[in-house]
């Protein structure tokens, strides 16, 4: 029969770490929010010089990969504290790229320092490291349901020493100015379907790739960190060193990067929802409606922002536990609650975006704020790393294990 589920059991954070905490909300409050005005007006040029001084700062102040071991360049937190350090991140629009970890990026340089061969790590993953260079991920194809990986068109086919690959995928995140991305395709058509297909590093200049375009996302179309793209492999010709662990392992190795991923991405939307909060209640005050009443006045504002406050504190503490349970047990111990804060914490930020939007009324629906971007791009927290119904009927399918006769 089932357990009841344990009471959450979180590791002690010393001062040292909450002067840390408090000093990164800081910087992310003087710092970061002051460049989402350039990043929602597409000034790209601007943005960016901004950014780069914006790098120099977060890393010299130590807050430059929180997920990288220390012996590589990196902070060495554990999950449970890159989770606090990203729920602060995650309350501005380029709070990640500023530290360098970001998606892709991010799971791009833990497949390469867990699977990555000396010449990858020298090649690619050291330039990584250092935000010298960006990367893309490419497994998603528009022919194909996103949620079943195994299931793929794009063929690289052995002829010597190299592979040709041919293909066809979107939504590759951040391929507008990569250097090079990690391509799942087919490697054996005969085998298994979970052994059938392998990752493989192509340089973005290899003869044959073609970025065809950034994909508007509700309208908006998007660039550099901030994109989706739809690419296409014309007998791309890459050498076989370049495969990233054994031939017929990709499937493995991405279960091994989705896995942190969707919790990566429960951490950011922390700091999407607590943004999103403060900007609600800060409006709500502001908003006069009559000479002495204000929105906040209104019973419904006071309890959509209830309502908001119970539910992000509920799906944080949810987030916490499961990276406090990877961190004391492994990944695959906690499977069941990867999947119970995907949907959960996705559905919470999409409710907690609504309701700041609405208490903006015609001001959300402008990017004069973050709220119109996040409502257009978090949208999309429903569907990427699996959609909501595949977590549910997975996490069902456990469960039910728990009552069968």
């Amino acid at each position: 029969m089932m357990h009841l589920t344990p009471v959450p059991s979180f590791p002690p954070i010393d001062d040292a770490f909450k002067a840390r905490l408090s000093r990164l909300r800081e910087l992310v409050d003087e710092v970061l929010i002051p460049l989402e005005p350039l990043l929602l007006a597409h000034e790209h040029e601007a943005f960016e010089a901004s950014l780069a001084k914006a790098r120099k700062q977060m890393q010299a102040e130590g807050y430059w990969l929180p997920q990288i071991p220390a012996s590589h360049g990196g902070q060495g937190f554990s999950l449970y504290e890159h989770g606090l350090i990203s729920e602060q991140l995650g309350r501005a629009l380029a709070g990640h790229v500023a530290c360098n970890c970001q998606a892709p990026d991010a799971g791009n340089m833990e497949v390469l320092l867990e699977r990555g061969s000396d010449d990858h790590k020298k090649m690619y993953l050291e330039p990584l490291l250092a935000g010298e260079i960006r990367s893309a991920f490419a497994m998603t194809e528009p022919e194909h349901a996103g949620s079943n990986p195994v299931v793929m068109s794009t063929r690289a086919r052995r002829e010597g020493d190299h592979y040709i690959i041919d293909g066809h995928k979107w939504y590759t995140t951040g391929a507008d100015g990569a250097a090079f991305l990690i391509v799942m395709a087919v490697t054996n058509p005969d085998a298994p379907p979970h052994q059938a297909a392998s990752q493989i590093i192509v340089p973005a200049d290899a003869p044959g790739y073609t970025l065809v375009r950034n994909i508007p996302v509700m309208g908006e179309t998007g660039w550099g960190h901030h994109s989706h793209a739809e690419v296409r492999f014309d007998h791309v010709r890459v050498p076989v060193s370049h495969r990233i662990g054994e031939e017929g392992e990709g499937f493995k190795i991405a279960q091994e990067r989705l896995g942190p991923g969707r919790i990566h991405h429960c951490m950011r939307w922390l700091g999407i929802c607590a943004r999103a909060f403060e900007l609600g209640a800060q409006r709500a005050m502001a908003r006069q409606l009559t000479a002495d009443k204000t929105l906040a006045d209104q019973q419904v504002i006071q309890s959509w922002l209830s309502e908001m406050r119970a539910e992000i504190d509920s799906a944080r503490l949810l987030v916490l536990d499961t990276a406090a349970k990877i961190d004391r047990e492994g990944q695959y111990a906690a499977r069941s609650a990867v999947s119970m804060i995907k949907f959960h914490t996705a559905s919470v930020l999409q409710r907690t975006l609504d309701r700041a939007l609405q208490i903006h009324g015609a001001l959300g629906m402008c990017d004069d704020t973050p709220l119109a971007y996040w409502y257009r791009h978090e949208r999309a927290a429903r569907i990427y790393d699996g959609p909501d119904e595949a977590h549910k009927q997975a996490l069902a399918r456990r469960l039910l294990r728990d009552f069968a006769s």
